[in-house]
């Protein structure tokens, strides 16, 4: 009798080793994921703003006058890049939103000088940016996705357990700027 409650002790501890050791590691692979696909979002960020140097010395041939938009899409260019190298999420949105108001700006000079709308390099940026901007949408997508799996594996039993311990925390939803 001792015997058979003492296996069943074993294969019970076993068990539950076992869930945890699963738990832990589906966990940590949603949490690893999830910093795969912000790593995405940085991608595409990065090269939509590797992309304004080619557009301002465009406007600039055409619109020389035009410093107070040329400065500012500069800054938010650099806004953009710092906020890529931080871990967060309301940041790169700030700056996102920052750099799309710039790029509006700019483009908005395409309109103001029809020479500048005609420029085959103007316009082979606006197609860049407007696939880059595909792209970037499709990332912040994969993201939530990946967001919401890890959350939801937070949240829900048995793996709410072990998230503590996983070192897993919330995550916060990417919104595209407005």
């Amino acid at each position: 009798m001792v015997t058979w409650v003492l296996i069943l002790a074993v294969v019970l501890a076993i068990a539950v080793l076992a869930g945890f050791v699963v738990g832990y590691n589906k966990l940590r692979a949603a949490d690893v994921a999830a910093d795969e696909a912000l790593g995405g979002i940085d991608v595409q960020l990065t090269r939509r703003a590797s992309l304004i140097p080619g557009l301002v010395s465009t406007v600039q041939g055409f619109a020389a006058h035009e410093k107070g938009v040329l400065g500012h899409i500069a800054d938010a260019q650099a806004a953009l890049t710092a906020a890529t190298a931080g871990k967060s999420v309301a940041q790169r949105t700030s700056a996102e939103r920052e750099f799309d108001s710039a790029v509006g700006q700019v483009m908005a000079l395409g309109q103001a000088y029809p020479q500048l709308n005609s420029s085959n390099n103007f316009l082979n940026l606006q197609q860049n940016l407007a696939d880059t901007e595909d792209k970037l949408a499709f990332a912040r997508q994969y993201y939530n996705d990946s967001a919401a799996t890890v959350n939801r594996l937070r949240s829900t039993i048995p793996w709410m357990f072990v998230a503590g311990m996983a070192g897993v925390g919330e995550r916060e939803f990417y919104q595209a700027p407005k």
